[in-house]
């Protein structure tokens, strides 16, 4: 195999043309046939073996600097760099990442996770190199879908101010996670079709070079002058206007193309952009067919494409699913908001059931919660459904625009906690502590499925800004018994005990459970409270439980800093409370990927780890 000679960065360049044919397509099918098995992005990284294969064969790695935006592409990158043996153990505890990581090669220039990051990076490298005075190129790969962010227009807007080659390759796929939407993917839409340009070109260029003397005289003039022939054939011209020089479209699946136009790109002073066509999925039917379900694979079978694994239980998404639309049919003023995640969060179903009152905002989440703010303001109720780990973005416009204003958005925090595998850009942990820092905003948490339907009904009502956190995966549909109306900032109490308190918050109910059954063993019957409010906590029962408890253990699935803990301990210091708090919560540390419940044993939160520990303080005490 070609494949076994690719052993360290470079090595691609040592093949001939007919063996670089045979190597993408020997990396497509390692590609299919390894996550197949480990579970991962494979869409995305299908549709980008011959980009990366060229971009390999054109720049020096690591002295050139090639930053993947979001990252989740990059697997090719990885075996061209000598890590195709850590694929068996790809997004694994300890194994390989699925993303770039500086720890792991020299040649990922910068780790990414999150959208439309790239350009900004790339251009402070760029600006770097030149105050150094090193010479070396810099390469920023965005996909169309990453030019939903505004951060992309910040950079684009500052690019144009550099005088040296700075690159930037659009991966244009047609693809987000789910399909792109709004004027950039309309106005990609017009670049694409603009074959007249395209064709222009190509006929003159020939034409020209088989003139004698003259020819190339002509073509330079022509060079100079060609942005006004693409403002007569490419409307907008976009980013032409914004002072950076667009090359393309070209090809995707052409390495010989892509090559010409790289080596092209790499002579120009200032920045360039490279217009690059590719299809998400390629070279795998069921991919290329349904490109989102193969954007984060779960292991499946390759003749078939489904998922090897049976559909686990009902999720805290389907239940999202579920209950939006039931809110939906009574309440005329609900409307829903993704950002680019509408299968993630749930919200398909919503969007077929009722298109009128759905938006996509497109990869936008700041952009997302002020137009939640706006629809709030106009009268409606607004539901955004995103993700923890990117709801970080929108921490300004959730304090400015949101909960200054005290208006009524409900944020539907998916992902909430560890997620595993996609590792420490990814993970929820730190969405407790960055909404209980702002005023006016309310946090709860479920214990189960059915306290999360009874949460979103209780948000959808509410006045003011409230968010509702819930985990990954699989709902827990125990402890259905207790389902007591909920109040505001009032908890639950799930079992009677005395001495020891089980202070618990959302998906940590379900542990504090198993380790007072520990516990019982040991003759210890602790109390085991669910706190469903993170802000405002039931400072009542804070109170109530110094009569007859002298520990109270607090359980979260957030860090330490700024916690629904830290708070509670405050408070009790502050109020000078006779009862000792144990924090128990995520160590101020990024948590890498792995399995969840590996990853909760390493950091000391499960019921194994937390039984011990509250062991040894009832013998301390």
């Amino acid at each position: 195999m070609i494949l076994d000679r690719i052993q360290k960065e470079n090595d691609i360049k040592n093949l001939t043309e007919e063996e670089i044919i045979q190597l993408s397509s020997e990396i497509r099918q390692f590609l299919i046939e390894s996550i197949s098995v480990t579970g991962g992005h494979l869409a995305s990284n299908l549709g980008v073996v011959e980009l990366t294969m060229a971009l390999h064969l054109c720049f020096d790695l690591p002295k050139d600097k090639i930053i993947w935006d979001v990252g989740h592409q990059s697997y090719t990158h990885k075996i061209l760099t000598g890590r195709k043996e850590g694929f068996d153990s790809l997004r694994q505890y300890g194994g390989l990442s699925g993303f770039p990581k500086a720890n792991e090669s020299e040649t990922d220039c910068f780790n990414t996770g999150h959208s439309s990051t790239s350009i900004s990076a790339g251009l402070g490298m760029a600006a770097a190199r030149e105050i150094t005075g090193e010479e070396y190129h810099v390469v920023s790969v965005i996909g169309d879908g990453s030019l939903t962010g505004g951060m992309a227009y910040e950079a684009l807007n500052n690019a144009s101010q550099i005088n040296k080659n700075f690159i930037i390759v659009l991966n244009d796929n047609n693809m987000s996670i789910s399909e792109n939407v709004g004027g950039m993917s309309k106005y990609l839409a017009n670049f694409r079709t603009a074959d007249a340009y395209r064709d222009l070109k190509a006929g003159v260029m020939k034409t020209l070079h088989k003139m004698p003397v003259c020819g190339d005289k002509l073509i330079e003039s022509i060079r100079n002058t060609k942005s006004s022939i693409k403002q007569l054939l490419i409307p907008g011209m976009l980013f032409e206007e914004m002072g950076i020089i667009t090359l393309g479209p070209v090809d995707g699946s052409n390495i010989k193309e892509l090559v010409k136009v790289f080596n092209e790109a790499k002579r120009v002073d200032g920045p360039v952009l490279v217009h690059v066509m590719t299809k998400k999925g390629a070279g795998y039917a069921p991919a290329e067919k349904n490109p989102s379900r193969f954007h984060g694979a779960e292991p499946f079978d390759i003749a078939t494409g489904k998922p090897l694994k049976k559909k686990e239980k009902s999720t805290y998404t389907d239940v999202i699913s579920s209950v939006m639309c039931q809110l939906a049919e009574r309440e005329p003023k609900l409307v829903a908001i993704t950002a680019a995640m509408a299968d993630g969060t749930g919200l398909s179903r919503f969007a077929k059931e009722y298109p009128e009152r759905f938006y996509d905002v497109g990869i936008a989440e700041q952009h997302g919660t002020t137009f939640a703010a706006g629809l709030a303001k106009a009268g409606l109720k607004p539901v955004f459904a995103v993700y923890s780990s990117f709801l970080q973005r929108a921490y300004d416009q959730v304090l400015h625009d949101v909960c200054i204003q005290n208006l009524p958005v409900v944020f539907a925090i998916d992902r909430a906690g560890l997620v595993g595998s996609d590792g420490e850009t990814h993970q929820g942990i730190f969405d407790v502590s960055f909404l209980s820092s702002i005023p006016n905003m309310t946090v709860m948490a479920p214990k189960n499925k059915w306290e999360l339907a009874d949460m979103m009904q209780y948000a959808v009502a509410f006045p003011t800004p409230i968010a509702v956190r819930y985990p990954r995966g699989t709902a827990y549909d125990g402890l259905k018994e207790f389902r007591a109306p909920i109040q505001l900032g009032k908890s639950e109490v799930i079992a009677e005990g005395s001495g020891i308190a089980l202070f618990a918050l959302g998906s940590m109910v379900q542990t504090a459970e198993k380790v007072a059954e520990r516990l019982k063993e040991q003759g210890i019957e602790a109390t085991v409270i669910n706190a469903r409010f993170a802000v405002p906590f039931d400072k009542e029962k804070v109170v109530e439980l110094t009569q007859n408890h002298k520990l109270l253990v607090t359980m979260e699935e957030n860090v330490t800093s700024g916690g629904f803990g830290e708070h509670i301990a405050s408070f009790v210091n502050e109020n000078d409370l006779d009862i000792k708090v144990q924090v128990i919560a995520i160590p101020d540390v990024y948590v890498e990927h792995g399995n969840v419940e590996r990853l909760k044993e390493d950091i000391g939160i499960d019921a194994d780890s937390i039984y011990e520990r509250v062991l040894n303080l009832c013998q301390q005490m």
